[in-house]
């Protein structure tokens, strides 16, 4: 038994700790990436599909490495030191964001600190799991992204009160931000600890052993497809910034566009994930991209302001049902010795998707502007609800017929 609490006790404090952690963290990342599309777009001069692509791979980079740092720490057994290593470099890198006069030194910022994201996402998401008693997952999960979206909610609000009410331009701004990932790093360091007792993944051989499919039970691998469609339908959130802009928002109040999502998001997050202890992941799982749907068509289909924030907001409620979701149905039947490895493959699929996401987003957008990019998501985001109630009935008649 690695969990930190008995059966119906309170979340352990590792997971609170954590959720600080990650308010603090989203906080500072919010505060740049706010403004970062029209910083690159409106400043830099950059593309659309320069900014899927920076956007793409950033993403992807993140997903791609949470698989090494996986592996790692199921083989030492710890997950706290890849954590702090992760939070630390993404630390490292914010103040590259204010120096930055070229998009090559904003991709090169973006590509370290989604790096420090990868190497401390799938240890992170393991870790709470080794924390958490089974019943409370969803829960536990559910608190981190609830926490999280304080600090992405906070964020954009801060960046508005110091461009709107000081004066700040968008460069202050990205400095101010190095505060709060400072801030994470000492939470990290003091305020979290780990069960003595993780499992360790096979001893001596191939690192990598983990990535063997015979080493996973077939729902994991139906999990993993389900995960890349689920990435492709939702592309990077820099392009609702754009979609605001579109609309009429003020460069001073571009930042609101994440305030209303992450609002709505935070509302959502902890609910869902306590409500998906008590019911099929799938279905919600389902539930989140119908409403994903209506997202996308009020984003392509209306073009005044209000109905496109109501848009926005929309999105983050598909985002709070369903993010800590994923991470509940990988903690469900991933094998324990294996967990980090699969939180690691779970995010190397995502991390493959999002690129493929963000560069087809940013090609329909050069190509035929706003509508054609939301009304392919929402495309897809009706076949992702099809095969998550697919998966239901699959896993409902194994269970009848076991």
């Amino acid at each position: 038994m690695t969990s930190e609490a008995p059966r119906k006790a309170g979340l352990p404090r590792s997971v609170w700790a954590l959720g600080v952690v990650s308010l603090c963290m989203d906080m500072s990342s919010e505060m740049i990436h706010g403004l970062l599309p029209i910083f690159l777009v409106g400043t830099l001069g950059v593309s659309a599909l320069t900014l899927g692509f920076i956007e793409g791979v950033a993403e992807a980079t993140a997903s791609i490495s949470k698989i090494f740092s996986g592996v790692l720490s199921d083989r030492l057994g710890k997950r706290k030191p890849l954590i702090l290593l992760g939070y630390g470099l993404a630390a490292l890198t914010k103040p590259l964001f204010p120096i930055a006069n070229s998009a090559l030194t904003v991709f090169a910022a973006r590509f370290i600190d989604r790096i420090g994201k990868g190497i401390r996402g799938a240890p992170r998401d393991a870790l709470v799991a080794d924390v958490t008693a089974p019943e409370q997952r969803g829960a536990a999960y559910g608190l981190r992204q609830a926490m999280d979206t304080v600090g992405a909610f906070a964020g954009p609000l801060i960046a508005i009160g110091l461009m709107v009410g000081l004066g700040f331009g968008i460069r202050a701004v990205f400095w101010v931000a190095c505060i709060p990932a400072i801030i994470t790093v000492a939470v990290l360091l003091f305020g979290v600890t780990e069960p003595a007792n993780v499992p360790k993944s096979v001893g001596k051989g191939n690192p990598f052993a983990g990535f063997r499919a015979k080493d996973y039970p077939k729902a994991f691998w139906a999990l993993v497809g389900l995960v890349l469609m689920f990435t492709l339908m939702r592309f990077s959130e820099a392009f609702l910034v754009l979609r605001a802009q579109d609309a009429g928002l003020s460069r001073n109040w571009i930042p609101l566009t994440l305030v209303v999502m992450s609002a709505t998001y935070l509302i959502t997050a902890y609910p869902a994930g306590k409500l998906s202890d008590r019911m099929s992941r799938h279905v919600l799982l389902a539930l989140g991209c119908v409403v994903m749907v209506a997202a996308d068509l009020m984003l392509a289909l209306d073009t005044s302001l209000p109905w496109v924030m109501a848009g926005i907001a929309l999105w983050g409620v598909h985002m709070g049902l369903t993010e800590g979701l994923i991470a509940a149905l990988v903690a469900d039947v991933a094998p324990e010795k294996l967990r980090g490895t699969a939180f690691g493959v779970i995010n190397l699929a995502r991390g493959v998707m999002a690129l493929f996401a963000s560069l087809l987003a940013g090609g329909l957008w050069s190509w035929s502007g706003h509508i054609a990019t939301f009304l392919a998501g929402a495309v897809l985001a009706i076949l992702t609800a099809l095969l998550a109630l697919s998966m239901r009935i699959s896993t409902a008649a194994g269970s009848r017929t076991a």
